[in-house]
């Protein structure tokens, strides 16, 4: 046994430049786990400044200096920010209040349905069902309802952590963006001359993920714009609340579109009932998932990510419980960035050997 643990060591642990990777991958999710609270801000910033180095580049290319084009890039960040902060955010926050308010009705309503299913599906539905399941709605507005006091109590200190990442991740923002290449030289020069393993999972997951977090953010506006506008022409309450709530969605393949559709099919069923209007909602809404699917992710995806929806959907749960929203947003990026350690470790090891 002994014998067995220690070939696998010598097979896969041997090489310096791999221990020095297994290190630095414990020490980041060491710092995240521990500290992720604490640097919050400056993480927040650091993906901000990726998101923007493509627009840097961009405007570098086109024969912008460095300086002049990190004040152009980060006048649009603070004007997209600033739009976010006094319009989206506040007709969002009004919306959701006003959801929060009347979902006992909506609550009310959908239990009168459940009453009628006995009656018109007595094989299927039975008095105890319908009961249990009144019951649970019940509970989920009791504890839905707690959420709301202790998040209105809560409201100061939210405010305050809202205060701070609107001034320091700007800052935050500009010296990454000013300094990028200085700080990647600094931290560079902390590790070994020799570092093949290190360059080429760095450059293959460069191009990824920085490919898969900027189609992202397209995919979520084009998803959350495109069902603002078509909830506007339907004419649903709460259509600026149910679009971001689309747009965010797509951040959690296939989960996602289907947690989503229940506020919407909530919502149209109280304004409308079973008429043509609540129809013609729902087909909007399937052709918006379908175009979503069958044509912006291909075309924006079809050569960034190439896992089995399997790892996909594992990666969400896993990452999605260590940290919450950003765990699911990096979740198939980090996903990605395991596959290639995964392929690249044993080539590695394999091609030293045969140099051997």
């Amino acid at each position: 046994m002994l014998s067995v643990l220690r070939r696998w060591i010598d097979r896969y642990f041997s090489d310096e430049e791999a221990l020095l990777l297994l290190l630095l991958i414990g020490a980041a999710l060491l710092v995240i786990i521990t500290l992720g609270k604490v640097l919050a801000p400056f993480l927040t910033a650091v993906v901000m400044a990726y998101l923007l180095q493509g627009t840097m580049n961009y405007v570098k290319a086109r024969g912008m200096g460095h300086i002049g084009a990190t004040v152009l890039v980060f006048l649009i960040f603070i004007g997209v920010l600033l739009l976010l902060l006094f319009i989206i955010l506040p007709a969002t926050w009004q919306q959701l209040t006003q959801f929060f308010y009347e979902l006992p009705k909506m609550a009310t309503k959908g239990q009168g349905l459940l009453l009628m299913l006995p009656e018109q599906y007595p094989d299927l539905v039975t008095d105890e069902q319908v009961k249990t399941w009144t019951k649970q709605i019940g509970d989920e507005l009791a504890s839905m309802s707690q959420f709301a006091v202790s998040f209105s109590i809560s409201g100061i200190t939210g405010l305050m952590s809202v205060l701070i990442y609107c001034v320091l991740v700007p800052i935050l923002v500009f010296f990454l963006l000013k300094d990028a290449d200085k700080i990647l030289g600094w931290c560079a020069s902390f590790l070994p001359q020799k570092r093949q393993l290190l360059s080429r999972i760095w450059g293959e997951m460069d191009i990824q993920i920085a490919n898969y977090i900027r189609g992202k953010v397209i995919e979520i506006v084009v998803v959350g714009g495109v069902s603002y506008v078509a909830f506007l022409i339907l004419g649903i309450n709460y259509a600026a609340l149910l679009a971001i709530g689309v747009g965010l969605s797509v951040l959690v393949p296939y989960i996602g579109a289907a947690v989503i559709t229940v506020p919407i099919a909530l919502v149209g069923y109280v304004q409308w009932g079973w008429t043509e209007d609540f129809i013609w909602l729902m087909v909007v809404y399937g052709i918006i998932q379908a175009l979503d699917g069958n044509v912006l992710v291909p075309l924006l995806f079809s050569e960034v990510v190439n896992l089995h929806p399997v790892a996909i959907i594992v990666a969400v749960l896993v990452f999605g419980g260590l940290w919450g929203f950003w765990g699911v947003f990096f979740a198939i990026p980090l996903a990605t960035l395991l596959k290639a350690i995964l392929q690249a470790w044993p080539n590695s090891m394999a091609a030293d050997g045969d140099s051997v």
